[in-house]
């Protein structure tokens, strides 16, 4: 929803929960009363894969969106849920209320189509300062829904704000599931 405003810098923070590990995860005694400041390949994929998956396709490949991104990932002591702090520099100067509106208006293609799993709204705005927060907000939209709160201006970029999506739900599980009821609408499976 940010790409209208010419999305072209992102800066993120995630601190991902211990369930993105896999089995068998993080050492036990590693995580009690800790952060892994490090999860070796994540950092990677998070600066190559977002331009793909917002790029566009020109009938014979995918070609990238057009902006830059820096990440820093954390392994963090939560059972689900990635939260993320995300700072964006945008071409245009949007307000906070444009930026809301723009996350609150979104819809997809899985919503267009009124995929079985699709949540009917798949970005969920939290007004309440301290939130998200995965305890209380990773099963929003059956945990297919994203949640983004604390959106503000920010000197340096031109806003910041918080996310959360369900690691395992909307992850993996999810969007495997999502992808395949959106192949067979389209005829593709």
């Amino acid at each position: 929803p940010l790409m209208r405003f010419g999305l072209s810098q992102v800066m993120v923070s995630t601190m991902q929960a211990l369930s993105g590990a896999g089995y068998p995860g993080v050492p036990s005694l590693d995580i009690i009363d800790n952060v892994v400041p490090f999860i070796s390949g994540e950092e990677d994929k998070m600066e190559s894969e977002p331009q793909k998956i917002l790029g566009s396709f020109d009938g014979n490949r995918i070609c990238p969106a057009d902006f830059v991104l820096s990440s820093s990932c954390h392994r963090v002591n939560v059972a689900d849920g990635h939260l993320e702090s995300i700072f964006v520099k945008l071409d245009d100067n949007p307000t906070v209320e444009e930026i809301e509106e723009a996350f609150i208006q979104f819809r997809g293609e899985p919503q267009k189509l009124k995929l079985p799993s699709a949540p009917e709204n798949p970005i969920v705005v939290r007004k309440e300062p301290n939130r998200p927060q995965p305890r209380y907000d990773r099963d929003e939209g059956k945990g297919m829904s994203v949640v983004v709160g604390r959106i503000r201006k920010d000197p340096i970029m031109t806003a910041k704000y918080m996310c959360l999506g369900h690691n395992t739900i909307r992850g993996a599980a999810g969007a495997g599931i999502l992808s395949a009821e959106l192949m067979v609408i389209k005829g593709i499976a």
